[in-house]
């Protein structure tokens, strides 16, 4: 492959990836506070459940 091509195939992957990452609904995490570890979110997720 050339430079061009692995460029160009590095272009196409990361507009992939974009492109999933904008389908992905995250609205069940907005009262999570950023940077908290995983207990929190699943505390979180659990007590959304019970409700």
């Amino acid at each position: 492959m050339t430079d061009t091509a692995n460029v160009q195939a590095d272009e196409e992957a990361q507009v992939e990836s974009d492109e999933r990452e904008r389908e992905v609904d995250t609205s069940h995490l907005d009262d999570v506070e950023d940077g908290c570890g995983c207990a929190e979110v699943w505390e979180h997720l659990s007590d959304e459940r019970d409700e």
